[in-house]
């Protein structure tokens, strides 16, 4: 049986602000450039308070929570935190899979410091944290990386849980159905039209009733539903693409679809901004109301800065779509893919900064 950890740093990029700044320790704090063109990267916990997430317009952040200290994201000191706290990881295991530059997973099974259990390894790393970037850190313990995930957001900020393998059942039996990873807002409403609202109502149904509504992801919500989750931490696994997509609860024509495409595109920007990879292309993928999949691509010679120009580069693929008019879609997606590590790409590094 494996032993998982999941560490998420809190609030990173605004914690690293309000450490490098004492002067914003207290206060909400939105890392954004200012305009109608820009993001939230992230936001303190006193921001959070107001409603302010990641990804959000820079301006509706502004609307919620008029005091906030916006502070433009500086990647550099990000990444070199990053590097920092991916060194701590590295003295307990080798098996470190990194998510983003604030989160990753350790497989801990066998830890080089010989430490009792996973849950001292967790302890011993946070410490370890705090005393040398002076920053927190929250973790998750369990035995497959689909708890330890859930559990290191349990306890957020500055926490820790565990989940015992002998306690797995007990602990998922209760949870709302939509702590399940990909069982978004589309999803969360087919399965409350099941009656299925915990997850111990998902582990009563047969799954071949879940397959047949559901196909394949019919199976894995029945295995996490059980706790069951055998992918392995995988060290150093390059990014390759990052996308977000949605299902709507009607299907709609093409030219109603650009308010999604804004959102989904402000949310794979705020998370291209937490990996040191750099992505050449853009993706727009459609899924009809017939299921038939489209998709549009496009390697751009200049990759776009903001989230408003890459906005702008996927309606540019949704206007090379060249179905009927009278088609309907259930689905949109955005992407970027192609990654590559900044030094591969030389002068295009450029293009990403603000």
């Amino acid at each position: 049986m494996r032993k998982i950890i999941h560490v998420d740093m809190d609030a990173f990029y605004a914690s690293v602000e309000q450490r490098d700044d004492p002067a914003l320790r207290g206060r909400p704090v939105v890392v954004a450039w200012r305009g109608s063109r820009s993001v939230v990267c992230a936001a303190s916990y006193e921001a959070r308070k107001f409603g302010v997430r990641s990804a959000m317009p820079a301006v509706r952040a502004e609307r919620l929570c008029p005091d906030a200290v916006f502070v433009p994201p500086d990647f550099t000191r990000y990444r070199a935190v990053s590097r920092q706290v991916r060194e701590i990881f590295l003295r307990h295991t080798d098996l470190v899979e990194p998510l983003s530059l604030d989160e990753a997973y350790l497989d801990v099974t066998v830890n080089h410091g010989h430490l009792p259990s996973a849950t001292a390894v967790a302890q011993a790393i946070r410490a370890q944290i705090r005393e040398e970037t002076a920053l927190t850190a929250s973790a998750g313990v369990a035995p497959n990386k689909f708890l330890a995930k859930i559990a290191s957001d349990w306890n957020k900020p500055d926490g820790l849980f565990v989940i015992k393998p002998d306690a797995v059942a007990d602990f998922l039996t209760p949870l709302p159905v939509g702590r399940i990873h990909g069982v978004g807002k589309v999803m969360d409403g087919k399965l409350a039209a099941l009656g299925i609202r915990s997850v111990g109502d998902l582990r009563a149904r047969d799954v071949r009733e879940l397959e047949n509504l559901f196909g394949r992801y019919g199976r894995r919500l029945h295995e996490l539903s059980l706790g069951i989750d055998d992918n392995a931490v995988t060290p150093d696994r390059p990014v390759q693409s990052i996308s977000a997509e949605d299902t709507f609860a009607d299907d709609l024509p093409l030219a109603d679809l650009e308010p999604m495409i804004r959102e989904l595109s402000a949310k794979v920007w705020a998370s291209t901004r937490k990996v040191e990879r750099l992505g050449r292309t853009v993706v727009l993928k459609l899924k009809t109301r017939e299921f038939r999949i489209v998709t549009r691509s496009l390697t751009p010679a200049a990759m776009p800065g903001s989230a408003e120009q890459l906005v702008e580069l996927v309606l540019a693929l949704r206007d090379r779509v060249q179905l009927d008019a009278a088609t309907r879609y259930r689905l949109v997606g955005v992407g970027i893919s192609n990654f590559r590590a900044a030094d591969d790409l030389g002068a295009q590094a450029g293009l990403f900064a603000p």
